[in-house]
């Protein structure tokens, strides 16, 4: 939907990545795979994993400590607290919640999202409603996930895939620059090819869930990637073709990092070259919720963007859920 002229920006973005590195050749000696099957399909050379003890809240906390530190922005200053993740630390009480204690966000409110792989550009999409409305000035939107604590690594279909990290921007008001436009989309008919079945109030935690694995990730993998890629294609391309934007007119496409092939194929319908497009597949793997935060933020550390510069975010998840945005970048070059 087309932006009121009174935008959302984000203004700052901060990152959490776990100091243990799980190699393609970790894996190698888990089950049957090997780093070069693993990297030529999907582009991941190593995965970011949790310690004990560590999981979404606190790497959510640490990913907007980071970003407060690098924007001197005191936690009294904000004032709502969105979490995109499908791995809380409990059922209740809710992320946000807990974040808001951590980093003493007195006058904040907030709330958990779910929607998979697309959170974060949901989330994004609600905190910027809240923006535009003036209900909120400064809105952190966090992106976080602890996939090794779904995974079963027996099953090499899904355990090569994934890492933990969170990522963590900052929305605020903005006459010139941020969300201009987005397409976001869901499709039910896509649970059965990529879900987790155990844990929920369908089939709440027995003896029975655990011994039949229910409460690991499940993905049938070539149905997933033919609607990923026809879903990140489609909606990138009609964001981009809506608001007139030829390949070179885009600086910056920041995709989702689930599969370097399907990311290659979004940017070619895009007409982008190598260095237009965000990878970091190859050093976190598919975080979730946090890739598109954590590509932000590290766009943001290494000066790749001007102010002003044209950005388009896609992503795909479970759901099926898919979407794009369209943003002109508004955090200022760090010194």
């Amino acid at each position: 939907m087309k932006r009121t002229p009174f935008r959302a920006n984000i203004t700052g973005a901060g990152k959490y990545l776990p100091t243990k590195i799980l190699t393609n050749h970790d894996l190698e000696k888990l089950v049957e795979t090997s780093d070069e099957w693993i990297q030529s399909r999907t582009g991941i050379k190593e995965r970011r994993i949790v310690k004990n003890g560590e999981a979404t809240v606190a790497m959510s906390t640490y990913a907007i400590l980071d970003l407060m530190k690098k924007y001197n922005l005191s936690a009294d200053e904000i004032d709502t607290i969105i979490v995109a993740t499908i791995t809380p630390d409990k059922i209740l009480p809710c992320s946000a919640a807990l974040i808001q204690q951590n980093i003493n966000a007195s006058n904040a409110w907030g709330y958990d999202l779910s929607a998979a792989c697309s959170g974060f550009l949901f989330a994004l999409e609600s905190g910027a409603a809240l923006i535009e409305s003036g209900r909120s000035k400064k809105v952190i939107v966090i992106g976080a996930d602890t996939m090794s604590t779904i995974l079963n690594y027996e099953d090499r279909n899904t355990c090569i895939l994934f890492g933990d990290g969170a990522g963590a921007v900052l929305l605020e008001a903005s006459e010139k620059y941020g969300l201009i436009d987005s397409e976001l989309k869901i499709d039910g008919a896509g649970g059965e090819y990529l879900r987790l079945d155990g844990g929920g109030s369908l089939y709440p935690a027995s003896h029975e869930t655990v011994n039949n694995k229910l409460h690991y990730v499940f993905q049938e993998g070539k149905t997933v990637f033919k609607y990923a890629v026809k879903g990140m294609v489609d909606v990138s391309f009609e964001i981009a073709q809506r608001n007139n934007l030829a390949g070179e007119d885009i600086d910056l496409f920041i995709p989702h990092q689930a599969n370097k092939r399907i990311i290659d194929a979004t940017a070619k319908k895009l007409g982008l070259n190598d260095s237009q497009v965000m990878v970091n597949i190859d050093k976190y793997a598919n975080t979730t919720a946090a890739t598109i935060p954590i590509c932000i933020s590290e766009a943001a550390e290494n000066n790749l963007l001007n102010l002003g510069d044209n950005v388009i975010i896609s992503t795909f998840g479970a759901g099926f859920t898919w979407g794009a945005t369209y943003l002109k970048w508004g955090i200022p070059a760090h010194a």
